[in-house]
């Protein structure tokens, strides 16, 4: 009977999926939201009360899961963004200012504030330090109400312009670029904690992280996923063979072929995969920028990026009412609430509030209620469930179950949080603008 109710379950929420961003449009729920309470309430019935979903007893798989969830986002958001990035144009870098400034300033300050706070709760240094790491980056897959919608065509736009398609909403475009990068940035920060765990005094491996955790392996990890967009793209656009052009026969599983090639050879190399597929996805973009091919493939990406996010927020949320949250501390609820709430606000409003004296042509300037927003939009998700898993997989840091229970919370809260600020914030900005 409870095999057959399984099916049953996952039908209504696989129809819950797909109806939720259409019904909730107009209203200040988010589809996660609902998700997530749809799967504390499945772990609630009697016939699951004893089901075992606890990440904690199925590391691998949670893992697995949660970083197949993620590169899928990434590829997602490397197609979706219009504004073009050159490393020969130094005037395209200048129009990602608020990213730059979002990942240099305050993403270091927010794991340092939950690394300092966390440490002084009682936590071991090395697991403060993840924990900071783990909580920092914000997320490209729960963050659909925050982000840009998509690829703009060529259909779209008079011929003149298709060179020069650019998002014209300032905030959607930070928070999207950040949620691009940031996941992948991340990484340096949690291999620092595993080696304070693991390697003994800073000292001896200080120069070493540094030259390849945090310098090496980005280069490595955007070098690969620039080689294999540019390589896909070349073949799916300008190849000699007319039976090799994918985007004009419309195949969109590119994008698939994309997002595997690109972070399985950063991962052989030594490269973070993340980086690789983000970087991937924007060298697809690249290509043909105004054509409609790019839209199909983002379309293939979002819907199975939408039934991975299905599955993983109906996990947690079965998890969270089965005992994932039971070594949750009054400590622990604090400092998730300072995150949401402080941390992250305050670090972006800083890191947005330090503009040129001169803006650079290309550069685009944020008004004071658009820092606001971005500060304060950032989402916590399904990244941090991989990172606290990959983490927790890698190294003994001392009360996991306290880590876990911390992540999870968090995650809730800010998919409640955000999902119901979201909206109204980005209408009151669209009206701006359009004032």
């Amino acid at each position: 009977m409870t095999a057959d109710l399984v099916y049953v379950l996952a039908g209504m929420s696989l129809f819950l999926a797909v109806l939720l961003p259409v019904l909730l449009d107009r209203i200040a729920i988010s589809a996660p939201m609902v998700l997530l309470l749809v799967g504390a309430l499945i772990g609630l019935l009697p016939q699951f009360g004893g089901m075992d979903v606890d990440p904690r007893d199925h590391p691998a798989f949670t893992e697995h899961l949660t970083e197949v969830t993620v590169i899928v986002a990434l590829m997602g958001v490397g197609l979706a963004l219009d504004r073009p990035l050159d490393l020969r144009k130094p005037r395209t870098w200048h129009g990602w200012g608020t990213t730059w400034r979002l990942l240099g300033i305050a993403m270091p300050l927010t794991i340092a504030s939950v690394a300092l706070v966390g440490w002084g709760l009682g936590l071991a240094p090395a697991a403060a330090i993840l924990l900071g790491a783990v909580l920092a980056p914000t997320d490209p897959v729960l963050a659909s109400d925050v982000q840009v919608a998509g690829p703009t065509s060529g259909a779209q736009l008079a011929p003149e312009e298709v060179s020069e398609i650019d998002e014209r909403d300032e905030v959607r475009f930070a928070l999207t670029s950040e949620a691009g990068l940031n996941d992948g940035l991340a990484f340096p920060f949690v291999y620092f904690a595993i080696m304070v765990a693991t390697m003994g005094p800073l000292s001896e491996w200080g120069l070493s992280w540094f030259a390849w955790e945090l310098v090496g392996k980005i280069v490595v990890g955007v070098a690969v996923g620039a080689v294999v967009g540019w390589g896909l793209a070349k073949v799916a656009f300008r190849s000699s063979r007319p039976a090799l052009r994918l985007a004009e026969t419309g195949e969109p599983l590119l994008a698939l072929a994309a997002v595997l090639l690109s972070y399985g050879l950063a991962e052989v190399s030594g490269g973070y995969g993340f980086l690789s597929v983000f970087a991937c996805g924007m060298a697809l973009r690249s290509a043909e920028r105004g054509h409609e091919y790019h839209a199909h493939m983002h379309g293939v990406v979002e819907r199975l990026e939408r039934l991975l996010t299905l599955a993983v927020l109906l996990l947690l949320g079965v998890a969270m009412t089965n005992g994932l949250l039971q070594s949750l501390t009054w400590e622990a609820v604090a400092l998730s609430v300072c995150l949401i709430f402080v941390f992250r606000p305050v670090a972006g409003w800083l890191s947005l509030g330090m503009n040129p004296p001169r803006p650079r042509p290309g550069s685009h300037a944020l008004g004071r209620r658009e820092r606001r927003a971005t500060a304060l939009l950032g989402v916590r998700g399904v990244g941090s469930l991989y990172y606290i898993a990959y983490g927790t997989n890698q190294a003994d840091f001392g009360n996991t179950e306290l880590l876990w229970a911390t992540v999870a919370f968090t995650v809730a809260l800010s998919v409640i949080v955000h999902g119901v600020a979201a909206k109204p914030v980005m209408r009151r900005l669209d009206a701006d603008r359009a004032a």
